[in-house]
């Protein structure tokens, strides 16, 4: 294995079969199961699509990572591949950037409105319309909006690391800054 300073930072999200009403509520995100995954290699592009099937190809790129990005992951997207993987997910190094601007605000900003705020940029679909893509069998659809948010993850994260500050509407939709370190 190459040394850490070889290694390259992926930023990957999911999406699911299913939607929490159909395995009984969020307690049970671990039962929603993979349709599509997508990463992307930072700084070589590097992107992937990953089914069901080859989960476990992600799994082993997530551990052969320097630092692992997403948004939500740590409480949804990790959730969703713990039946796929004994490895645990949880020491993976991660940088959860949901996670890292809620402890920074005491508020949950979804991806959409870090992207509009920070990059002018929007999310085209949500988790409700990727369960109806998989379902009527849209995959290559699919693929695209997973892979557009990985991409949007992508420049949120770059811009964060490059200005230390990414952008939000708080509560009352005024534009934020919030300074961030990663």
């Amino acid at each position: 294995m190459s040394d850490d300073l070889d290694l390259e930072t992926v930023v990957f999200d999911l999406e699911t079969q299913n939607l929490f009403d159909d395995v009984g509520g969020q307690r049970f995100t671990h039962k929603l199961r993979v349709s599509v995954a997508v990463s992307c290699a930072v700084p070589s592009g590097e992107v992937r699509t990953f089914t069901e099937d080859t989960v476990g190809e992600l799994v082993d790129q997530l551990f052969g990572a320097r630092l692992v990005v997403g948004y939500n992951i740590l409480k949804f997207d990790y959730a969703v591949l713990r039946p796929y993987s004994d490895r645990r997910l949880n020491r993976l190094p991660t940088l959860d950037l949901m996670d890292h601007l809620y402890r920074r605000t005491g508020f949950r900003s979804s991806l959409n409105g870090v992207a509009g705020a920070t990059l002018g940029a929007a999310k085209t679909a949500d988790g409700l319309e990727a369960v109806e893509m998989w379902r009527d069998g849209r995959i290559e659809e699919l693929s695209a909006y997973c892979r557009s948010d990985v991409e949007l993850t992508r420049d949120v994260y770059l811009y964060g690391k490059e200005h230390g500050a990414v952008f939000i509407r708080d509560r009352s939709g005024r534009r934020q800054r919030v300074p961030v370190m990663w």
